[in-house]
This record gives C-alpha cells, sequence and structure tokens, in this order.
C-alpha cells in the first residue's frame, strides 16, 4: 500500500462496504487502514453546484534517524484516482453526478470536486472511494436560485478554536440543528501552544513553518470526530486569520521573523496547507504568494455574503491608534472589489463577514484609552472608507459578523464612534471562541461601559453564533457549551437578539 509520514494519518479502520458502479482503476488500490480518517466535507454552495473535498492519508513504518531534529523525508506515493458520487438521497439509489478525481501528492493527495448540474436550494448526499476504502457520507445543500424569492436562511458562524484547550462539543451541538450552512471566519488551526488546564496537546509541541509541518497540525485538527460532523452536515465558506500562519502577521510582516522573503515562503506553505484542507475550489497554480480568497455568495433574494481577507493585504501594525490616511485592512483590489459587490447587491440582508469587531472598542476605564492595533482600530482610515462604502452604497440591512476576540458581542455600528447620536449604518455580532482561551470578563465589561454602541459583550461562554434570516427580521443566537474541557459537554442558547427589516441596530431579546 502506499505509505506517507506516520504523523499523518489519524484515523483507524476501514469504511464499510457498499454497492458502488464500475470504478475501474479507482478500485485497484487495496488499503489495510482507513485513508479517509480525515472526513469529507462540501463548501462554496451556488444554485447549481457545490466543493466536495476530501484527502488521503496513509501511514507508514517508522524509520529511525541519525538526527531526530531533521525533518522527516517525504515517502514518494503515486497518484491516486478517488471516485466521487452524488445522489438526492442517503441510500444512493438515486445517483445524479460522478466521476473520478486525481489526487497528487504534490496538492497532499486532496480532492477538490467542482459539482455542477445539480438543482436549486436542494439538500443532496455525497461520498468517495479509493480501493476498497469508502469514506463516511456528507450531506450539502445548494444555494437558492438568484431569482428565488426565498424567505428563510439559517448559517452557523465561528472561529477560534485552539485544540489544546478544549473539544469541539460546539461542533457536535452545531452539527444536529437545523442550518443551511456553516461560515468559518479564521484560526481554524493555531500555530502555537499555549494557555493553561490543556486537554490534549500539539503533537512535539513547535509551531509549524514548512509545508508537511502545517499539513500535519491541519490534519491532528480534521481528525476531530465532531469538527468532522459539521463538516460532514452543510456546506461551509471558509476565510483564514493569523493562526493559519503565524500570530499577528500583516501581509509580508511577522512578529519574531526575520527577512520578508523568509516569512513569504513560510506564509505561502500555510496557505498550501490550508488550502489542502478546505472545501475550496480547486486551483491549478502553485504560487501562494498572492491566493484569492474573498469573494461574494449569493442566496436567492434574501442574502449576500461578502466574505473578507484582512490578512494577507493588510498595512503594517502601528504602536499607536491614530488615523493615518492610506492604511488599509483589505488592499487596494479587495476594497475596490466590495464597494462594487456593495453597489451591486439588492438582497433583503447584506452579511459582511471578516475575522475580527469593526465597531470601535476602548479597552481602558475613564479618561484613559486603550485599542486592540491588530484589529480595525489600529486601521482606522481603512474603517472609514469601508463605511463609507456601506453608506454609499445604500445597501439593504447591513450584517456585519466577526470572531478573533474570544468573547461574544452585540454592536450598533456607528457613523461616528465618539457621538452615540449618530446615524447606525450597521449591526454586528461577533461570536465568542470555540475553544480559545479568552480574556477576562472584568475586561470586557469595561469595555462595555466605556462604548455605548457595544449593546452586549461576554468573554464567560464558548461556543458558536446562528444568524436566522427572514423578510421581516434577522435573529442572532449565542451558543455556549457547559463546559469546553468536557468531551461530552450540552450547549444551548443563552443570548438572543433581533434587527428589524429596515432598522440596523441591536434589539436583545
Amino acid at each position: 500500500m502506499p505509505l506517507l509520514n506516520r504523523r499523518l494519518f489519524l484515523g483507524t479502520g476501514l469504511a464499510a462496504a457498499a454497492i458502488w458502479p464500475s470504478l475501474g482503476s479507482a478500485r485497484a488500490q487495496t488499503f489495510d487502514t482507513d485513508p479517509f480518517s480525515l472526513g469529507v466535507a462540501s463548501g462554496c454552495p451556488t444554485p447549481d453546484g457545490v466543493i466536495l473535498w476530501t484527502r488521503l492519508v496513509f501511514p507508514v513504518e517508522a524509520v529511525p534517524l541519525a538526527d531526530p531534529f531533521a525533518p522527516i523525508p517525504e515517502v514518494a506515493i503515486p497518484p491516486m484516482e478517488v471516485f466521487w458520487e452524488v445522489a438526492e438521497d442517503e441510500a444512493f439509489s438515486r445517483p445524479v453526478r460522478s466521476g473520478i478525481y486525481r489526487a497528487v501528492q504534490e496538492w497532499g493527495h486532496s480532492v477538490h470536486v467542482a459539482v455542477t448540474g445539480l438543482g436549486a436550494g436542494r439538500w443532496y448526499f455525497y461520498r468517495f472511494r479509493c480501493g476498497n476504502a469508502e469514506s463516511r457520507v456528507g450531506r450539502t445543500r445548494t444555494a437558492p436560485a438568484a431569482d428565488a424569492a426565498n424567505d428563510r436562511f439559517t448559517f452557523a458562524f465561528a472561529s477560534c478554536q485552539q485544540y489544546e484547550q478544549g473539544y469541539y462539543s460546539a461542533y457536535r451541538d452545531m452539527a444536529q440543528r437545523d442550518l443551511d450552512l456553516v461560515v468559518h471566519l479564521g484560526d481554524y488551526i493555531y500555530e502555537v501552544s499555549y494557555g493553561t488546564h490543556l486537554v490534549r496537546r500539539h503533537g512535539n509541541g513547535w509551531p509549524p513553518t514548512l509545508l508537511s509541518e502545517y499539513r500535519e497540525r491541519h490534519a491532528q485538527y480534521k481528525s476531530d470526530p465532531d469538527l468532522q460532523a459539521a463538516h460532514a452536515s452543510f456546506p461551509w465558506l471558509a476565510v483564514w486569520d493569523d493562526h493559519e500562519v503565524i500570530n499577528n502577521y500583516a501581509d509580508d510582516d511577522a512578529p519574531n521573523v526575520v527577512g520578508g522573503e523568509k516569512f513569504l515562503r513560510q506564509r505561502a506553505a500555510a496557505y498550501q496547507a490550508w488550502y489542502e484542507h478546505m472545501p475550496v475550489p480547486p486551483i491549478t497554480s502553485r504560487d501562494f504568494t498572492d491566493f484569492k480568497i474573498y469573494g461574494r455568495h449569493g442566496f436567492g433574494h434574501l442574502l449576500d455574503i461578502a466574505m473578507l481577507d484582512t490578512r494577507q493585504y493588510r498595512s503594517a501594525p502601528l504602536e499607536v491608534s491614530e488615523d493615518v490616511p492610506g492604511r488599509t485592512m483589505l488592499g487596494d483590489a479587495q476594497e475596490a472589489w466590495f464597494d462594487a459587490t456593495l453597489d451591486a447587491s439588492h438582497a433583503k440582508w447584506t452579511v459582511i463577514a471578516q475575522q475580527t469587531l469593526l465597531s470601535e472598542r476602548d479597552t481602558k476605564a475613564g479618561d484613559a484609552t486603550g485599542y486592540n492595533l491588530d484589529g480595525w482600530d489600529g486601521y482606522r482610515s481603512a474603517r472609514t472608507r469601508l463605511l463609507d462604502s456601506v453608506r454609499a452604497s445604500g445597501t439593504a440591512n447591513p450584517l456585519v459578523i466577526g470572531g478573533d476576540l474570544h468573547a461574544f458581542y452585540a454592536a450598533d455600528v456607528k457613523e461616528d464612534f465618539a457621538n452615540p447620536d449618530s446615524a447606525t449604518l450597521a449591526t454586528e455580532f461577533v461570536t465568542g471562541s470555540i475553544t480559545s482561551d479568552g480574556p477576562s470578563q472584568a475586561s470586557v465589561s469595561t469595555a462595555l461601559a466605556e462604548n455605548p454602541h457595544l449593546k452586549f459583550a461576554s468573554s464567560r461562554e464558548h461556543g458558536y453564533a446562528i444568524l436566522s434570516l427572514s423578510s421581516e427580521q434577522a435573529r442572532a443566537d449565542f451558543v455556549a457549551v457547559s463546559d469546553r474541557k468536557d468531551p461530552n459537554a450540552s450547549a444551548a442558547i443563552f443570548q438572543s437578539f433581533a434587527v428589524l427589516d429596515g432598522m440596523a441596530g441591536v434589539n436583545r431579546l
């Protein structure tokens, strides 16, 4: 059987046999262990299609090394033919699309199938097979037609899932919900080990810098059964933040990394590993020095989602918070795209999906001020331009969603944050972390007191958020797990809000 580094193999056993059509050479390989141990996923739904994902991993016999700290050499593995199938029912008695994908070692034997020809706004089931190994069955849903007069859409959004600091009970709860989509806003993996009372470990604990090491970290996260369940239950949209590469990096600038070119090579390796483990469209170029992930995703007349990338193109950080003209979070090209996207949107609700809190947040009590310079408060002119675009476009019902801060927030996005009586341009909801350590509740309470546009803030909970849209209102539910350190933790909604059609602003329920 094929061989690969033992550290990349995280599964056990083969999937159950099933009746498949004739696969030809895709049946030729025999495996002793399950190459589909990282699960299956789908993403980027359109009215007529979706992206299907999996990645093959293989065990290998341990080979002693003369230098235990040297990189383990990669064993050559031939291309693998992976059969994929989409059906209208879970028993696959009504198949609608199928084919064979050639998974190659250069892309980590990842599979990215762009399926087309499906019906709009419909649930489908999918699966993969390679040789005698069969994947689990996944479920996905296409987007409503562009002209659909749909009146309901529900999606979850999540971020910040440090593997060592807790279990993924939140994803187990999410997988059981009635959702159309999941949006992940970054920090899918963490490159560092930190915190106390860790419940599991990052392999050898060293931060990744090489492609093989980033692959290993992604594979470790993807091995979690609750995360796999959430991926297998719904289509996902995903963007990265900083921990997929290195903490607090900005474009080609990164803390504690000497030399821009050296860091750009590391960043390219991290971007490739992210691509290899996410249900995103297939690409042909291996040049990850500029990998575009921002884009618009439409869901009938009800919803447009603008997914932003606030890491790859941002200006270098400042040491003090000030309004410096020309500084950017998005880069010139993405800013122009964002302007055009808002101008073209005619949906009832427009969701601006970005990585952190857009609203201003003073974190110090009294006359003193303190700001998170890694967030929009360190890029004030860029925030002003974004809000100018929202105002100028006349976008109906703009909603901003974010993560990153490891705390839940609900906010009125003001035209002038220094003037509480200024117009509210949008409504913002930030999800807490899935597992990552949060700030003290005292610091969050201070921010709540100092910033009247922040209507709710809490760092006591870990979990995710749900946004349920109708033609009359948007409802945001914050979901918390009972104990992130307990693998069998329960989860429940602990706070809910409503935004009324045509009336920007937070209403607590």
